[in-house]
């Protein structure tokens, strides 16, 4: 098995007029489509304290921050089982 990168990405979203929340959003299998994975509790009212925020969020997912938040996978170079 080898792990590869996930596809995460932070959005701001403004639902109101000055208010702010960092969205994390993980491309799918189609890579024009993105799934939410978490979305800030609580309102900014700063859109740059929103991402910033969100960043941060995102590096709290990674397990070792040189290399990313990883999800497990086949390793290309195994051979076919069967």
């Amino acid at each position: 098995m080898t792990d590869h990168l996930r596809s995460i990405a932070v959005k701001v979203e403004e639902p109101r007029p000055g208010v702010f929340h960092w969205v994390l959003i993980e491309s799918t299998d189609d890579a024009a489509v993105f799934k939410p994975l978490s979305v800030s509790p609580d309102p900014y009212d700063n859109w740059l304290l929103a991402l910033v925020a969100g960043v941060e969020a995102l590096q709290r997912m990674t397990g070792d921050s040189s290399r990313g938040p990883r999800l497990p996978g086949e390793d290309e170079n195994a051979d076919p089982v069967g």
